[in-house]
């Protein structure tokens, strides 16, 4: 079988020589040349058209941002963006992703890092994941608004079905419980921005990102969405019309008081292969939500969350997930799909208009 081909990208001699290592490693893989900055990074890609390029953000002369734009809109490979775990490279990350880069691999000691061998899972799976997605980024479909009254047919806040379990009325509103992961940074933007501020209800989204990654991508939500967004902190009582962020390296749980107001936790537990995971939001949404709760599965590798989305179905909520049209990553929705966990299967363009449609508007 073929193996899939790897530019790298990065003016640091030991990134570019750990890079090489760890991809030599696997036999599915191979590395097509080296690149020192984005000028010779663009060449090379035009040249050899590898199936995949790493590419560091910082570097002299054409930076990594610049040449990755260059190489998808010359549909000539995915890209992959090389960053550091910090606040500015978060940020140039998400710019990255919103232009057109597949996705992220953090460099955890930093610019230069002599520890990348401890994600070395991380990257030769997601360069899998882009070679698999083909050289054409993903174009959203997105709508420029969504109305903020629901369509006919729609379950407005009046005739909102009640939370189930023992108390007699539930808070008022209801959970939106999203589960993504590769590709998300992007593929999200279909959707959050286009909700309403008077949403009848509180939007939960886990999004698999390393910790100091996280509040930087609640800041550029929130200065993106109509919705408020924070990144989860312990102590908060949820209100509807806001986006609350899982935190990276920790879980986002909730606990239903007497009074029926419903707290955002925090805990470091139970330990799961992703910090936060999908499937421990969405089951302890769906405790303090009941009916209420509607489970959104999109583009990521694996299945985390499609177990949580067929419990929400078995209870009696509603649940969506992303069709693989628009999936950037056909993993996790077809998880989801694959148990019957959906009721909706829908593409990423269509799925604001369809929580819109579900929870109504205050």
């Amino acid at each position: 079988m073929k193996k899939i081909s790897v530019l790298i990208a990065d003016d640091s001699a030991l990134m570019r020589k750990t890079l090489r290592t760890i991809i030599d490693r696997d036999p599915a893989l191979e590395v097509a040349a080296i690149a020192r900055d984005g000028i010779d990074a663009v060449d090379k890609t035009r040249q050899l058209k590898p199936d995949v390029v790493t590419m560091d953000i910082n570097m002299p002369g054409m930076d990594g941002i610049t040449a990755m734009q260059m190489i998808v809109a010359e549909k000539l490979a995915a890209v992959i963006m090389v960053s550091s775990l910090t606040q500015e490279g978060a940020a140039s990350t998400f710019e990255a992703m919103e232009l057109g880069a597949f996705d992220y691999i953090g460099k955890p000691g930093g610019t230069v890092s002599a520890n990348l061998s401890s994600v070395a899972g991380e990257i030769t799976d997601k360069i899998k994941a882009a070679a698999r997605s083909g050289k054409r980024s993903k174009v959203s479909h997105a709508k420029p608004r969504v109305s903020k009254k629901p369509r006919h047919g729609s379950t407005a806040s009046g005739s909102r079905r009640r939370i189930s379990g023992t108390a007699a009325t539930g808070p008022g509103f209801m959970g939106v419980a999203i589960g993504i992961s590769t590709g998300g940074p992007r593929t999200i933007m279909d959707v959050l921005p286009l909700l309403p501020e008077n949403l009848n209800a509180a939007v939960f989204l886990v999004q698999h990102m390393p910790p100091g990654f996280t509040a930087s991508f609640a800041k550029r939500l929130d200065s993106v969405c109509r919705m408020s967004c924070m990144e989860a902190q312990p102590g908060i009582v949820i209100q509807p019309g806001h986006i609350y962020l899982g935190k990276g390296g920790l879980q986002m749980t909730f606990y239903r008081k007497t009074s029926d107001e419903i707290i955002l936790r925090t805990p470091n537990s139970p330990e799961h292969t992703f910090m936060p995971s999908v499937d421990v939001m969405m089951e302890s949404a769906l405790n303090s939500f009941g009916i209420d709760l509607l489970g959104i599965i999109m583009t990521g590798m694996g299945s985390d969350g499609a177990a949580a989305l067929a419990r929400i179905k078995e209870q009696g909520g509603r649940t969506i997930a992303e069709n693989e049209e628009s999936a950037i990553v056909f993993g996790m929705p077809k998880a989801a799909i694959d148990r019957g966990a959906a009721q909706q299967v829908l593409p990423s363009w269509d799925i604001a208009q369809a929580i819109v449609d579900i929870v109504g508007v205050g």
